[in-house]
């Protein structure tokens, strides 16, 4: 059984009090050792999910959190505070499943064999592959925004791993910060 450590939930949803879907774009930008990584995210298709990565990033949750899974030709995994896998901000939420399919640069949530047990570890696909048997299984509600992001995530899940699929050369988020847009 996975340990969630203190429940984060109280600051998460006083981070996401100023959130409004209808008035602006909202983009996850991960500082990694290894370069940037900037996210769009889907409000449309998994609002929950939406919602606790960018509570969760503004709350700083994720500074500091090392990549503890990488998988090559499958995904990248992060979200562990105790970076071991177990981990989470204290609380789950309840999957949204969709048709949106874990291409190469998808945002999706990691979880235990119960879909609703997502927390905080999400995972970002490598190749698409390596990660259609996915679909329709785990909550797509995100992707890279850009070409240099996915290259970033792509360097990452190329980096050496040992036991556990755990990186040799701790690959770690330094800093994160959400971007809001007006909408025109």
């Amino acid at each position: 059984m996975a340990s969630f450590g203190t429940n984060r939930r109280a600051e998460v949803d006083a981070a996401l009090k100023d959130v409004d879907f209808s008035k602006n774009t909202y983009q996850v930008e991960f500082e990694t050792t290894m370069g940037k990584i900037l996210l769009d995210v889907y409000p449309d298709v998994a609002p929950g999910h939406a919602n606790n990565l960018i509570g969760l990033t503004k709350i700083g949750f994720y500074n500091g959190i090392i990549f503890h899974r990488v998988i090559s030709g499958f995904m990248i995994q992060v979200g562990c505070p105790q970076g071991t896998g177990t981990g989470g901000p204290g609380y789950t939420i309840k999957q949204e499943f969709s048709a949106k399919p874990h291409d190469a640069g998808v945002l999706s949530m990691a979880r235990t064999s119960d879909p609703n047990s997502a927390g905080s570890q999400f995972f970002i696909c490598l190749t698409r592959d390596g990660t259609k048997s996915l679909d329709n299984q785990y909550t797509v509600f995100g992707k890279t925004a850009d070409k240099s992001s996915l290259d970033v995530v792509l360097k990452i899940g190329s980096t050496p791993t040992g036991s556990g699929d755990r990186p040799k050369q701790e690959v770690k988020i330094t800093s994160s910060r959400v971007i809001v847009t007006p909408k025109s």
